[in-house]
């Protein structure tokens, strides 16, 4: 088994180098590289070996409450005494405030390390971002200083039986009780849905306190304690991410308060949603970042053939498995590079259309690449990648729901081709990629052709009939280009030939 190694070169030249982190008011770049080079060892040393047994073991769900794998208990009280779960929460609540650039570095390097734990600590930062938006100054005394501390966790609970990616079909009922309200009803697929670790739970659902025909219209934010009508009915067996426990629960005359403005519901619940579809692109990275690594050092350790001399050859030196080598390399860094700049430009607050055509394009790339990678690395690996031994079974099976969850990537698809190209972020795209690739004859070329493709699909009735290949083309065009702004600033890497080489492969193929 390869040990895992936290990225940190790689992620701090992309946010530096490549997205240009020094744009953002609150980047400082001696605390960020202190920050995350804390993170990583801690990944190191205490989540990562746990990211196997929490494979092999799952959560078990034991009289009506959900048991974490052995050690997790423990890792998770670490990574609260060290303030992780406040890195983003406002120092008056007891956060550290730290910017979203470095918290997209540490989420990266706590996908790797363990994706399974990521999942049930990573609703935290959009819980606090959505109560500091629409919450009431009582509900943010009352759960930030908690949610930050890591004294509770929170959830995400939309889905219902009947209610998946079309939200309008959610029939869990609000009704009034006084001041408050009462919850009843069931949702299904919820991440972090009860666990052992922390104290307590927050769970932000999204409920029906109109009629059914008001549609969205209808749907509300409601705020309420796991502690309180809240049961666990079952935890679903999964292909992977075994020890991220995946609940349905039922509301049962739950008690809860409204978040926000009643019938404002889904804008609300968006602003989690929003930072999740980032941080899956995140996940995607993490995952071929890591498949990089294990099919790298395997192959530079197994010795299979011979080379042209006679001489024992490794299995890198053969042309095939170095293709599939750079391939993972490539993804990594290009989907990391497309992921911060994203970061950047959100950062920064002067193209929010940009950002908002970016956020898909992200997500679809990097959930793409996560799985890509995996599934190169089980190929280098041979018959050891189709057993557990070298993990990267695990890796791709990990990786493979970030494509499905926070949307499916075709709904995403859809997005970009059709609400996507009535904004002006579909021109500040052909802007940006100008930005960072137009000293590239290849992009510069192949804008050009997206840009035709782009202006016949707004005139376009049925565009989402070609959503998914102009999609794909739109997120490959980012990815070069970010590839080509690599290769401009690739002597400001540790390893400039290998930028260098990886660059010229991306953007000849």
């Amino acid at each position: 088994m390869t040990d895992f190694t936290a990225p940190t070169d790689d992620i701090l030249f992309s946010l530096r180098h490549v997205a240009g982190a020094q744009r953002a008011a609150d980047w400082d770049d001696a605390l960020a590289s202190d920050i995350l080079g804390h993170f990583a060892q801690f990944a190191e040393g205490v989540l990562a070996p746990l990211n196997a047994i929490g494979d092999a073991q799952g959560a078990r769900l034991v009289e009506g409450r959900v048991i974490m794998p052995d050690g997790f208990r423990e890792a998770y009280a670490q990574l609260a005494e060290g303030g992780w779960q406040g890195l983003r929460a406002p120092e008056r609540f007891g956060g550290m405030e730290q910017s979203a650039l470095v918290a997209a570095g540490v989420s990266e390097v706590f996908s790797g390390a363990n994706h399974a734990m990521q999942m049930v600590c990573t609703l935290v930062p959009g819980a606090i971002e959505t109560l500091l938006h629409f919450g009431t100054p009582d509900q943010q005394e009352t759960w930030i200083p908690r949610l930050a501390s890591g004294e509770v966790l929170s959830t995400m609970c939309l889905t219902e039986a009947g209610a998946g990616s079309d939200l309008s079909g959610i029939r869990c009922k609000a009704v009034r009780d006084g001041e408050g309200w009462r919850l009843d009803g069931e949702k299904i697929f919820i991440s972090g849905g009860d666990q052992d670790m922390s104290r307590g739970i927050l769970h932000l659902v999204l409920a029906r306190s109109g009629s059914v025909e008001d549609g969205l219209k209808g749907l509300s934010l409601f705020l309420c304690s796991g502690d309180d009508g809240v049961t666990v009915t079952r935890i679903e067996e999964k292909l992977g991410l075994h020890a991220s426990p995946t609940c349905q629960l039922a509301f049962q005359d739950t008690h809860a308060e409204l978040v926000g403005a009643e019938g404002d519901g889904l804008r609300a619940m968006f602003t989690v949603m929003n930072h999740a579809r980032l941080d899956v692109a995140l996940q995607g990275v993490a995952h071929a970042a890591r498949a990089s690594q294990i099919a790298t050092d395997y192959a530079n350790d197994r010795v299979q053939g011979r080379r042209k001399d006679g001489s024992p050859a490794r299995l890198s030196d053969h042309a095939d498995v170095q293709r599939m080598l750079a391939e993972q390399a490539s993804l990594a860094i290009g989907a990391r590079a497309m992921c911060h700049v994203a970061f950047v430009e959100m950062a920064c607050g002067k193209r929010p259309d940009l950002v908002a055509f970016l956020t898909p394009l992200c997500k679809v790339f990097g959930s793409d690449a996560g799985i890509k990678a995996a599934d190169l690395g089980i190929q280098i690996l041979g018959g050891y990648g189709y057993l557990n031994e070298y993990q990267i079974g695990q890796v791709w099976r990990d990786a493979r729901i970030t494509s499905i969850y926070e949307g499916a990537n075709g709904i995403h698809e859809r997005s970009i081709a059709t609400r996507g190209l009535k904004g002006p972020g579909a021109d500040q795209f052909a802007d940006l990629i100008r930005e960072l690739g137009g000293a590239s004859d290849r992009v510069s070329a192949d804008l050009a052709d997206w840009i035709t493709w782009r202006d016949r699909m707004r005139a376009e009735a049925e565009a989402e009939h070609e959503a998914h290949a102009f999609a794909q083309a739109t997120a490959r065009l980012y990815f070069r280009a970010c590839w080509a702004k690599c290769a401009s600033v690739a002597d400001m890497h540790p390893e400039p030939s290998r930028i260098s080489g990886l660059a010229e492969r991306v953007l000849s193929s």
